[in-house]
């Protein structure tokens, strides 16, 4: 048995008496989902784990790591996550990796796939309402980090069409909500 439930995301609300917008919010539904009653959490979230590893291969990029359902779903982000609602960063799926991966700093040796240096970029909890790996399958992941350098509501939407690359390329989107910054920067652990 399944059932039908809105998604709630921040939205910017115009406050005061001049009408201007200000810093305030107010829930919104954004997206309605058709999900197993077992796959929501009533009031509780679901908290599960996260890394960002910045990645100094053949090209500097950045690799998201979800934990779900026992493992790390992985994603290449090759200008890496940005705070930016209005950057809509290109996430290719790469095969999952192990959890154990998550707490891995290091150099992957020469003649090996992703040779280069490896560091912890950020890392934390991420959260969500409905099971991650049922989003992850129906190509619409919702979610809200709880890192020191990303924080705040995202999005992983899997892309169609002839640009999907057979569906492993997402976007990744940083939602406008009180976390969003316009003239956020990635800055990158070590020398380019």
């Amino acid at each position: 048995m399944s059932r039908i439930i809105s998604q709630p995301v921040q939205e910017r609300t115009v406050c005061g008496s001049d009408g201007h917008a200000c810093c305030c919010y107010q829930k919104a539904y954004m997206r309605v989902l058709k999900v197993p009653r077992n796959a929501v959490t009533k009031n509780k979230p679901i908290r599960k784990r996260f890394v960002i590893h910045e990645h100094h291969a053949t090209r500097l990029h950045f690799d998201l790591r979800l934990e779900m359902a026992g493992t790390g779903k992985s994603w290449a982000v090759p200008k890496g996550p940005s705070m930016d609602p209005d950057d809509k960063r290109l996430a290719v799926a790469v095969p999952d990796h192990s959890l154990s991966y998550f707490k891995y700093e290091g150099t992957l040796a020469e003649g090996t796939y992703g040779a280069g240096e490896v560091r912890i970029w950020d890392s934390g909890k991420y959260e969500t309402f409905v099971d991650p790996q049922l989003q992850y399958d129906q190509g619409r992941i919702e979610f809200i980090f709880l890192g020191k350098k990303v924080r705040g509501e995202f999005i992983l939407v899997r892309m169609s069409g002839p640009k999907s690359s057979g569906g492993k390329n997402w976007l990744l989107i940083k939602r406008d909500d009180q976390f969003a910054d316009i003239d956020w920067r990635l800055k990158t652990i070590l020398p380019g």
